[in-house]
């Protein structure tokens, strides 16, 4: 079934130098492309639910053929999905749902756990883990971000943003706002709370900076000083900030401010941000000419006053290594096989806790590697070399919980069970 995409009446507007809304009804009335939308087989029967008395927190990891779903409590293996490709896991913020980027778009896990609000208390429930029928189409599914109650979908294929409420995306028929950039590319986008849009600008050969348009579709500020922009990340009073090969951009404060990096060539493409610390965890990499640079640096971004500030590590680490703490703690997992604790105000280096064996990474980004992700005051760290999951008390440095997989671990994220905050409803 084709669902009908409706845009919320606040974005109805045509985007002003280029961009425009996209809508399905009128796109298929002329015959041309249409918006992404959501597909879903009406006759799929829901798994049956069992309440329990307390929220039921899940993982969810990736291997060669499949996703498996685990009990974040225990670890035990709740559900061995079968899935042919790489596929890619995206939190989308209704602490149920996962979002798979696989052939097609964005197929919508529903990893069986959630709670309901009912007057002065809760409900929750679980259920089988599947992997529903809902398909967010998207030519090659990109970058997925959640902020307060909305969910992102970036498809790199066609440059169009998808934006509906994050308890919605189980929904094929669900409202959304579909904006399409002037040109398709790698690239990003978030929604703020009073539907500003923050997205990236650029093409296939060069992604250049950042546009910010309003509720109504209309650019309010721009900046073309951001070579190679990658990752996003929100810290707290909504301040925006984007990676770029020179430093970062920071949207705050209805402004954009460069964030120079010390280096000529210092890239910052991944980042980790939370709404209770006004600074953002990323990367750095400082050679321009490498193949593959190991980096021992991170960057810690203030949004206050658009400043950076580069901590040295004991080791290196990739792209799945950086994640925040439920205190706000900037975590590294490096690959000496510690989880590296940074206090992002001071730039000190806490602690570092050993937690598996040393590692190399692969120069082949799409190889398993180490991951990290991070559960009501757990880090979650996965070892492909030893397929085993291990869990860590943030604040202790205890690794609590350990299990032996019987699959090679690659993508990991996790669900809490937990009642939606933001408006966001379950299905």
């Amino acid at each position: 079934m084709n669902a009908t995409t409706r845009p919320r009446p606040r974005v109805a507007a045509a985007l002003g130098l280029g961009l425009s809304v996209t809508l399905l009804a009128a796109c298929a009335q002329n015959g041309t492309s249409a918006a992404p939308s959501a597909t879903a087989d009406e006759t799929a029967a829901a798994p049956a639910a069992t309440e329990v008395a307390t929220a039921k927190p899940r993982l969810a990891l990736t291997y060669d053929g499949g996703i498996q779903v685990l009990d974040a409590s225990t670890l035990e293996l709740v559900a061995d999905i079968p899935l042919d490709g790489f596929n890619r896991l995206n939190g989308v913020g209704d602490n149920r749902h996962v979002a798979v980027s696989t052939t097609g778009g964005f197929q919508i896990l529903d990893a069986g756990t959630w709670t309901e609000p009912h007057g002065d208390h809760t409900h929750s429930y679980t259920s089988d883990p599947v992997l529903t029928d809902v398909t967010w189409a998207a030519e090659k599914p990109g970058h997925v971000v959640v902020h307060e109650g909305r969910t992102a979908l970036f498809d790199d294929g066609t440059g169009t943003v998808t934006v509906l409420d994050s308890g919605d995306l189980a929904d094929p028929d669900a409202d959304t706002r579909d904006v399409t950039l002037p040109a398709a590319h790698h690239g990003v986008a978030v929604e703020l709370t009073d539907g500003t849009l923050v997205v990236s600008e650029g093409t296939e050969d060069a992604r250049t900076g950042i546009r910010v348009l309003d509720a109504e579709g209309a650019e309010i500020a721009a900046n073309d000083t951001c070579p190679g922009v990658h990752g996003e990340a929100v810290a707290a009073d909504e301040a925006v900030v984007i990676g770029c090969e020179d430093g970062a951009v920071v949207y705050a404060g209805g402004s954009i401010a460069k964030v120079a990096a010390p280096d000529a060539y210092g890239r910052i493409g991944n980042q980790a941000g939370t709404e209770s610390s006004p600074i953002v965890l990323g990367d750095y990499k400082s050679d321009p000419d490498a193949d593959l640079e190991r980096p021992t640096r991170v960057s810690l971004i203030d949004t206050r006053d658009a400043s950076l500030r580069l901590v040295d590590l004991p080791s290196s680490y990739t792209f799945r290594s950086l994640a925040r703490g439920d205190a706000g703690e900037a975590l590294v997992l490096g690959t000496d096989g510690a989880l590296h604790v940074i206090d992002p105000e001071s730039g000190t280096l806490v602690r570092s806790i050993p937690v598996i064996d040393a590692w190399e990474e692969s120069e082949t980004w799409q190889d398993p590697r180490p991951a990290i992700t991070v559960l009501d005051g757990s880090a979650y760290i996965t070892d492909p070399a030893t397929a085993s999951v291990h869990a860590v008390d943030i604040a202790t440095g205890e690794v609590w919980l350990s299990t032996t997989l019987e699959v090679t671990p690659n993508e990991l994220t996790s669900v809490s069970g937990a009642a939606p905050e933001h408006g966001a409803h379950t299905h």
